[in-house]
């Protein structure tokens, strides 16, 4: 018999099985020992060294979106999207030619916006049934799946297996509607009752239930993956947010969906923490190591245009700075930067392209865009470490 530590598949009343969770903490109670419990010991002394480590940055709001965008895209290739982070960044900076990038590139913006306006709605809503919703909306305006009740939970039977499956086939159905709203309820009031659960074991159990929940017909990954990073950020433990966890899940996507199985088929929730805590030791160490590169560049592109811009230093640094935030500029943004003249932040623009700090990336005579190429490359490069640590 399988087990009903996470819940029961019950037949409906239209012939159908469906999953009904059991509402969090699991019972029996989870098993903090032994490999679990080490897990977890470095998973928070990792998280640890990466808040520390993005705090070291002299002004950590300027680089905290190219960790947004990177979650951004990696979140959302897990759901079958194919723009990559330069295809993001063209988009953002209204590139002519974008016109052959993805189709999807604004299912990944919308993400971008969608963590945006998440985080600073923590400032006055906690991580909840409503701040949920909000987000779903955001998340769904105007792209695929905008018209299946963004922002609303479903009204008709999801279901997840291949590409064309009817219900019948599917490998997993999650709970009929009117169930959805309770099993919600349910797990925020887990969320936020006073317990004395760890809090990574905490959110690792809410992802899992959330999609387990699956409550709206699109959307439901990318939400649930939001999810941690609005926990992590609202509860402390992160100042920023700058753990892109979908990297791990995307290197393990089918790990990372069997481990989900089982905790539904077998209640098997002590491996899928385990699965959870070596993904946060794995990025949390990636991210604290993009941030040592990220200062490191900084320093010797600030050194170098002290060095050689002479008394275009001054605007060569607002530039620079400004480069964190939008790697893309053009000859007129370097003007509004700078407020200087025209022929002057063209001047300004070229020589940062011969000190190699920009790159010229359309081939244009006119309407030319620069990209800082060196920091992009920390967001893109193969990653310090793919493989989740064991033992």
């Amino acid at each position: 018999m399988p087990s009903q530590r996470a819940g029961r598949d019950l037949r409906q009343p239209n012939g159908y099985r469906a999953f009904i969770p059991a509402p969090l903490p699991p019972d029996p109670p989870i098993r903090l020992e032994g490999e679990l419990l080490a897990l977890l010991s470095e998973a928070d002394r990792a998280l640890g060294r990466l808040d520390g480590s993005v705090l070291t940055l002299p002004n950590p709001d300027h680089f905290v979106l190219m960790y947004v965008r990177k979650e951004a895209v990696l979140s959302s290739q897990i759901e079958g999207t194919q723009s990559s982070l330069q295809d993001l960044l063209a988009a953002e900076a209204k590139l002519s030619g974008t016109e052959s990038a993805p189709s999807d590139v604004g299912e990944v913006i919308n993400y971008v916006g969608a963590m945006r306006q998440g985080l600073q709605r923590l400032a006055e809503l906690p991580v909840s049934v409503r701040l949920i919703k909000e987000i779903h909306e955001r998340l769904l305006r105007g792209e695929r799946g905008g018209r299946l009740e963004s922002g609303e939970l479903r009204r008709s039977q999801n279901w997840i297996g291949p590409g064309g499956a009817h219900l019948s086939e599917a490998t997993f159905v999650p709970p009929p509607p009117d169930v959805v709203p309770e099993a919600l309820g349910a797990m925020e009031r887990f969320l936020h009752q006073d317990d004395q659960v760890p809090l990574l074991i905490k959110i690792g159990l809410v992802h899992a239930q959330f999609e387990t929940i699956h409550p709206f017909l699109d959307g439901n990954g990318r939400v649930g993956r939001l999810l941690i990073t609005f926990l992590l950020t609202e509860r402390g433990v992160l100042h920023q947010p700058v753990l892109y966890l979908s990297h791990f899940f995307k290197a393990h996507r089918q790990e990372y969906y069997e481990q989900l199985q089982a905790v539904r088929d077998q209640g098997a929730w002590e491996e899928w923490l385990a699965f959870f805590l070596r993904g946060v030791t794995v990025v949390s160490r990636e991210a604290a190591e993009t941030a040592r590169r990220i200062l490191q560049l900084r320093e010797e592109h600030r050194a170098l245009i002290t060095s050689h811009l002479g008394r275009g230093a001054g605007g060569g640094h607002k530039v620079l700075e400004s480069l964190y935030d939008r790697p893309i500029v053009s000859v007129h943004d370097v003007q509004r930067i700078t407020g200087t003249t025209y022929p002057s932040a063209n001047v300004l623009v070229d020589r940062l392209v011969r000190e190699g700090i920009l790159v010229e990336i359309t081939g244009h005579a006119r309407n030319r865009r620069f990209r800082y190429d060196a920091y992009v490359r920390l967001f893109t490069d193969e990653p310090v470490d793919a493989s989740p640590p064991r033992g």
